[in-house]
């Protein structure tokens, strides 16, 4: 596993405590959490803005083809 240094604002950071407490895990499980859970959300958003002009443009596409 590799190691990562961030700096975060002193607001940020104390909500970024606060939640870890509420949730009774530590800051770092939220963090990795938190950040796999952001790269599958941009994952699903690509996929679906390609799908999305594919479709919208399929009849282009096809007179281009």
């Amino acid at each position: 596993m590799q190691t990562i240094e961030i700096q975060l604002p002193e607001e940020i950071a104390a909500k970024l405590l606060e939640a870890a407490r509420r949730f009774g895990v530590s800051v770092e499980y939220l963090l990795q959490t938190s950040v796999e859970e952001k790269l599958a959300r941009l994952d699903e958003d690509y996929l679906s803005a390609a799908n999305y002009v594919l479709k919208k443009n399929a009849e282009l596409y096809q007179r281009l083809a």
